[in-house]
């Protein structure tokens, strides 16, 4: 085992931030996470509890892991939520505290989130209208989010970030209402593009809509993009400022131009497996030390193990890329 007390790769990357999946269950099933019908969820007891969270979180936090997001699934179907914002914002070293989540029960949560700790949002909104929302989700609801993502505004949320996943033929005429929006609404708004993550293998690369394409069709829309200069080396996103001053918009490229080589994230899945990349097809038990009676620097090992095996890129574009056994809700976004 390494002496190491920080979280470094073989390629000198620095691991502070960590992705917590607190459920693989979600109240939506849209394709590019999940699939529609007979979806099997891990059974209740193999999903980590709140103390494992806490217990995990503070070992990573001793290893110089300080910044944290929630994820799922949808983290919000977790029942108690806030209560675990709260212990996690009580552990020494952690400074910022993040969720991804898909809006529909925001409104109802929003409030104890904020005071139990949580720093910034993530929502999903993949486009404007109830066609698309439910083309892709398999269900209804874009007015839910919508009054979520207004519900945290009101409660003093500053840091609001709208994800658009970018797919081919389904969300090209969305492209420009989201960024009005955006604007309208003061909110950062980010295009994802579509990665081979679904449950139901149907990812194809001429699916996807390239960053370049929607940055194209928004500055003849709305003017030039100015780049921003990034404050974080690690961040994924590639952001801009519209030339007329009002609102930002970020880029993440995984598929067009992958950003491997600032990486400083690692994951720990909803039933206690750590990965060192999205896409890897290698996990650690985290869950298994814990619940055998392990000590916190076997878990202290376990991360610097998971880390040291962590590859230069995640491989889309190779030929030899294998996809993950897992699909998107099953890992964490």
């Amino acid at each position: 085992m390494t002496n190491s007390r920080i979280l470094v790769d073989s390629l000198g990357r620095v691991h502070n931030n960590l992705r917590i999946s607190v459920t693989d269950r979600c109240n939506i099933r849209c394709f590019y996470c999940m699939p529609n019908d007979n979806v099997q969820f891990k059974p209740r007891a193999e999903i980590l509890t709140f103390e494992e969270i806490a217990r995990f979180t503070r070992v990573a936090a001793s290893l110089g892991v300080n910044k944290l997001r929630l994820t799922g699934g949808e983290p919000l179907v977790r029942a108690d939520l806030p209560a675990l914002v709260g212990e996690l914002a009580s552990v020494p070293g952690i400074r910022d505290i993040a969720m991804t989540t898909n809006g529909l029960l925001l409104a109802d949560h929003v409030d104890a989130l904020k005071r139990a700790g949580l720093k910034r949002l993530n929502i999903s909104l993949d486009g404007l209208r109830e066609e698309t929302f439910q083309r892709i989700s398999r269900r209804s609801g874009l007015d839910r989010v919508l009054e979520g993502i207004f519900a945290a505004q009101r409660v003093g949320f500053e840091k609001i970030r709208l994800n658009a996943v970018a797919i081919r033929g389904i969300t090209d005429d969305e492209i420009v209402p989201l960024g009005e929006f955006a604007r309208q609404h003061g909110l950062e708004l980010r295009f994802i593009e579509f990665m081979p993550l679904d449950a139901e293998n149907s990812w194809e690369n001429d699916q996807v809509l390239s960053g370049s394409e929607i940055r194209e069709a928004l500055e003849n829309a709305f003017g030039a993009l100015l780049p921003i200069e990034r404050r974080d080396p690690s961040q994924p996103a590639t952001d801009y400022r519209f030339e007329d001053g009002i609102g930002v918009i970020g880029f993440i490229n995984p598929v067009t131009q992958p950003f491997c080589s600032d990486c400083n994230r690692l994951r720990i899945t909803a039933d206690g497996k750590i990965r060192n990349c999205l896409f890897s097809i290698a996990e650690w038990d985290a869950r298994q030390v814990m619940r055998s009676g392990g000590s916190d620097e076997q878990l202290v090992e376990l991360l610097h193990d998971c880390i040291l095996a962590k590859k230069p890129g995640h491989g889309i574009d190779s030929p030899d890329f294998v996809r993950p056994d897992r699909a998107m809700y099953q890992i964490g976004g």
